[in-house]
């Protein structure tokens, strides 16, 4: 009787070594992939800076930066700012300023001829769906830009939206200034952000051009729910290029003063002080290049060359929130301040001071103003225009899961 339980033993042996030796091998490969992405994205720093949030900045010479490892960039001059600023640039609000501040920076500053990078942590790396996708937003994840109102609507792929749009003539940039909020999140791999997008081409064809900027929280990004200041781009409708922050080559910083995908502050209260921040997106019309301003900070470049659609103009411009959930059913996550729009002001989370860019390289209000809500019962969109200081704004946003929104 032991030894047909030890002959039963081996033959189980046997037949789980092929199993287990393929999972040691998957897990091995695995790990030398991560090792590999850390080393590409995680520069020699000339200094590191020790975070109170627990990042760790690194300051990285402006040469040895992670964009330029594309084989695109090989002989790129580098544009240390823009030849051109949109002009009429405008900004009238009656809103009291206020330093826009990375927490970061409690604990030095990056030296010139440097950039300051969020060091890429292994766990980062491994909370993503893979190692390939480290970085990279869903595909199909931002909504068809024409106006929608249907509370009957699908979630789509588990994102929903609350923004507004602008498709007619060409566009060559966008700024506005938008309100900063800390909103919930019901899940670590949920998030909330609310951001501009900058877009040509189509989902159809597997080639659209977006170029994307704003704040968000995002758990399963970041690993805590900080709000954070993030860009994004791709070419290929989210397919395979393109990336959040510097976490793929694509975006040139050249600026020393913020950190993509670091911390931002201060947030707004429900029925109390208001904080905001502008971003401004355009086109340099002598270089073609596609320049990012925070404030004042001149913060670098999305290369031309690096699209299709976008080399030339924009065909949509978007504004607003959105919310993913991994979840079945509706989520909790807030988006905005997590107040729907006709709260207004000191309670719904807005942008204000729309503007576009135009083929004079003129800032003015957009035209054809859209507005996409897939469940305004859960989160909603209002528009409006002020002649003072407001301009054409939206107030955006809402709870999520409530009575009204199952």
């Amino acid at each position: 009787m032991a030894a047909t339980w030890a002959c039963l033993g081996a033959l189980v042996v046997a037949l789980a070594f092929p199993f287990l030796q393929g999972a040691v091998v998957g897990i091995a490969k695995e790990q030398r992939q991560v090792q590999s992405l850390l080393r590409r994205l995680n520069k020699h720093p000339v200094t590191s800076i020790q975070s109170p949030d627990g990042d760790i900045i690194d300051c990285v010479h402006i040469s040895k930066q992670p964009a330029f490892d594309h084989p695109f960039l090989k002989n790129h001059t580098m544009q240390i700012r823009p030849s051109y600023h949109p002009g009429r640039l405008s900004d009238d609000s009656n809103i009291a300023p206020s330093p826009i501040s990375q927490m970061w920076h409690q604990n030095g500053k990056c030296p010139e001829n440097t950039i300051p990078i969020r060091r890429t942590k292994e766990e980062d790396i491994l909370r993503a769906s893979s190692v390939s996708r480290y970085g990279k937003k869903n595909p199909k994840s931002i909504p068809k830009p024409i106006p929608v109102h249907d509370p009957e609507a699908s979630v789509l792929s588990g994102h929903q939206h609350a923004v507004a749009s602008s498709c007619q003539d060409k566009h060559y940039g966008t700024k506005i200034n938008i309100n900063l909020w800390h909103p919930s999140i019901e899940t670590a791999q949920d998030f909330s952000l609310a951001q501009l997008w900058i877009m040509a081409g189509s989902y159809g064809g597997n080639d659209l051009n977006t170029i994307e900027a704003g704040w968000q929280v995002y758990p399963g990004m970041y690993g805590d729910e900080n709000t954070r200041f993030f860009i994004y781009w791709t070419r290929d409708a989210y397919q395979t290029t393109g990336c959040y922050n510097l976490a793929c080559s694509g975006f040139i910083q050249t600026n020393n003063q913020i950190a993509m995908g670091a911390s931002i502050s201060p947030y707004s209260s429900y029925g109390g002080s208001q904080y905001e921040f502008s971003i401004l997106v355009w086109k340099d019309p002598q270089s073609g290049n596609w320049w990012l301003q925070l404030e004042n900070y001149q913060l670098g470049y999305w290369p031309s060359s690096f699209f299709s659609h976008l080399a030339d103009s924009a065909s949509c411009v978007m504004w607003g929130g959105e919310v993913f959930s991994s979840s079945d059913g509706q989520s909790s996550t807030q988006m905005g301040s997590g107040h729907f729009p006709g709260e207004w002001f000191g309670k719904a989370s807005y942008i204000r001071n729309i503007q576009v860019v135009d083929s004079s390289n003129y800032l003015r209000p957009p035209s054809g103003l859209g507005l996409i809500a897939q469940w305004p019962k859960c989160y909603n969109v209002q528009s409006g225009t002020d002649d003072n200081s407001w301009g054409t704004y939206i107030f955006y946003g809402g709870p999520g899961r409530n009575p009204s929104c199952p």
